[in-house]
Order: C-alpha cells, then structure tokens, then sequence
C-alpha cells in the first residue's frame, strides 16, 4: 500500500489506487459533524448547522475536504461547502426557485427561458453540494430525480423545437453520470440536425478531479464542439490536481470557461478574483461570467450589494488582458434572465461626437462618421433567416429592427384606457 503524504488525518492511511478513483472518493464523502470533527475544529454555528434535520444536503469529497483549512471558519474553501446556522435565518427576498424555472418549463427537467437554447437537467446530483445552490430546492434530494423517460420527453422537445441551436447539460452536474449514460446523451443530442453545440455545467473538476479521467475525457471529444462551464470560484481552488484535469480537458480539443458566483467574504475582494482570472487563463479557462448570488432560500449571508460586482469589473477593466475579464450579471428574479451590468464608460454623446472614459479617468472624444449608410435588413440574408417563424422573443432587438413598435407590460393598455 502507497500512503498519501500531506494529508489530513482521516485519509493518511489511504493508498493512491484508492484516493485517485473518483468513485472511492465518491463513496467516501463526509456529510456529519462527527466526520468532520476527525480533523476540523468545528465552531458552534458549524456545528449546530450539520446537527439541524432538513437542512440542505451537505456531503463533501475527501479531495476537497483536505483542501480546508481546519483551524479557520473563514477559510474560502470551508464556507462554501459546511453549512452555518445562517442557513436557518429567514430572508424576506429569498425564493425556492429565484429564477422561475419551472414556469420555464415545457417538460420536466427542460427549461426553455431563451429562443435559441435551452437548459437541460439531466440529475440531482452533485460531488459535493455549494451552500449557495441556485436549485436547492431539488438537488441533493434522492426523491427529486430524472430518468430514462425524463431523457427521452426532453429530446423529443429539443427535436421538435427547430429554433434550438444550443444545450446546456446541468442539473445537479452531468459529470456524476456514468460515461455510458453520459455518451447516450450527447450521442441523441448530436443526432438533432439543428443543436449545433453541446455544453456542460460541471464542478464536478473542481470537487473531484478524478473524475476527469481518459475513458471520460475520449467520450467527450467525440462530441465536438463541446464546451464545458466550470465552476471556479476561488484561486485556493486551482490546485495542481485540478490543473493536471483542466489540461486533459484543454488538450483535448474541449473548450474550457468558468463561472464564479460572487459571494461575501469568499472572493468579494478585486485582488482575489484577479489572481482567480489569471490562474484561470494560465490554464486555458476563459472567464465567462461573475454571478450575483440569487435570492435563493439560505444563501442570503454570501450576498452582496450589486455595487460590488461593478466595483470589481472597474478595478479589473485597464488592468488586465479584455479577455480575462468576466461579464458581471445578474439572474433577474421571476425569470427574466441574464442582465450584463458594467461601469459606466459612456459620458455624453451627440450625432458628431462620443465622449468615453478610460479606466484612469482620461477623458476624450470620438468622432462619429459623417457619411455611414445603415445597414438595410430588408436585403440581408441573415436578418431574413432570423425573422423565420419561431424566433419570435425579441424584445429590445425587435423595437430597434422596427418589428414592433413598443413593449407594453401585461394589462397596461386596459389600465390606460380610461373606460
């Protein structure tokens, strides 16, 4: 037997054939307070947390469980996977399901908010479970699940909605499914002539590096273009282990990004969500977005003012490469989506000139063209094919196409007129 070296008591016993088998380390995972005590110094809200019936699922894989720093709540690692008794506070804004997912939902399990893709969950299960989960509501629970038939009513909704081109695969993560199951998937998906891409939400990577195994690895490089949205929200994360499993990924043709979740006195800070970008991009990550946390039942003490997220991308903007730099948005309540907040770099601006602002407070003029013919949607090719039937969500897009005149709230003109 080859023990591990560094590691917290509980798995210094521990053979490499065992701890680098991601099924080991999923059989293993810790979820009671006296596992945890084994080698962490529990405070009193940890404690009364683990110890509280109906909580939201806790389990953690022994990979990330060392990862903690034992003798510090505050440890990054630490607060987003052990629960606090802020859990059990009430919050007046928080919702079961703050995204409105389920009026989204034409079949179970598929969620269809924008015209072009759709959000496809495909388990309830995670390697580990974030404190902060958007879908508590359902994942972690073994009697919320999907299966077989759920898989096949969701493809036969994406093989008869002509307009999706794009399908995330998330759930709970994709990547606790088996390779078989994993492959059949993407094998029905890639049978539908309109999905042109194919992506997968996972921190499965991030929680179990192991996991990311060759036999793994070769099913989803024969599904290209295949993305995958990791989910990183910390540079104390971005270990060696999850390195080696990024660049498996990366040279494999897979198109890696990240999405973190901003969250208070975890990565709230300019300076951390830099190191995270740079690590990130080191490793072939792009950064796609910086989450406001949701209004989600149990996360509001990982919530901060929107503020500073801008405050974050103004310190980010000018200091570092463009493409390191994240989209700040926010998952508007009640189902209206992804909103991009940014500073503002926009002055004034008249029919001659644009005045902008850099990230130093230089100030100067643009100078608008004199003589620039509009584009003419009536003899492009590419607008016409948009205006097919289907693609009828427009929006803001549609008013500035002339396609619609206004956008009215439901019941306003009744409210207006006057009768």
């Amino acid at each position: 037997m080859e023990a591990r070296i560094g590691l917290p008591a509980p798995w210094q016993g521990v053979d490499s054939a065992e701890w680098s088998d991601w099924k080991w380390q999923m059989s293993n995972r810790l979820n009671t307070a006296a596992e945890f005590e084994r080698f962490i110094t529990l405070s009193p809200s940890e404690k009364n947390a683990l110890n509280t019936r109906g909580l939201f699922r806790v389990d953690i894989t022994p990979y990330f469980a060392s990862l903690i720093d034992p003798h510090d709540p505050n440890c990054p690692i630490r607060r987003q996977v052990l629960p606090t008794e802020q859990e059990l506070y009430a919050d007046s804004s928080a919702m079961d399901d703050s995204l409105n997912e389920d009026a989204h939902s034409p079949v179970k399990g598929l969620v269809h908010r924008y015209p072009d893709r759709v959000l496809m969950l495909v388990t309830t299960q995670c390697a580990s479970y974030c404190r902060f989960c958007t879908r508590s509501r359902i994942v972690g629970d073994p009697h919320e699940t999907f299966g077989k038939a759920d898989f096949s009513a969701q493809i036969d909704y994406i093989a008869r909605t002509p307009q999706v081109r794009d399908v995330l695969l998330s759930g709970g993560d994709p990547l606790v499914l088996s390779d078989r199951i994993l492959g059949d998937l993407l094998e029905r998906l890639n049978a539908i002539p309109h999905v042109e891409i194919v992506r997968i939400n996972t921190r499965v990577p991030v929680f179990l590096p192991q996991r990311v195994t060759p036999e793994l690895v070769d099913v989803l490089r024969r599904f290209q273009p295949m993305w995958l949205n990791l989910n990183i929200n910390h540079p104390k994360e971005i270990t060696p282990d999850l390195e080696a499993a990024m660049a498996r990924l990366a040279d494999a043709g897979i198109v890696l990004g990240s999405q973190s979740v901003l969250m208070a006195g975890i990565n709230d800070c300019p300076n951390i969500i830099l190191d995270l970008v740079h690590k990130l991009t080191r490793n072939r990550v792009r950064p796609y977005y910086l989450y406001q946390c949701d209004l989600v039942t149990g996360a509001g003490h990982f919530r901060t003012p929107v503020a500073k997220g801008v405050e974050i991308i103004e310190s980010l903007r000018g200091h570092t490469s463009g493409y390191t730099i994240p989209t700040f948005v926010v998952d508007m309540p009640e189902g209206g989506g992804k909103v991009p907040l940014q500073p503002n770099y926009l002055i004034s601006m008249s029919e001659d000139r644009v005045v902008l602002r850099n990230y130093e407070g230089f100030i100067s003029a643009y100078s608008q063209p004199r003589d620039y013919r509009p584009h003419d949607p009536q003899t492009c090719p590419h607008c016409q094919a948009q205006a097919r039937p289907g693609n009828h969500q427009r929006g803001v897009s549609g008013l500035l196409e002339g396609r619609e005149r206004s956008i009215r709230p439901v019941g306003w003109d009744e409210l207006h007129s006057r009768d």
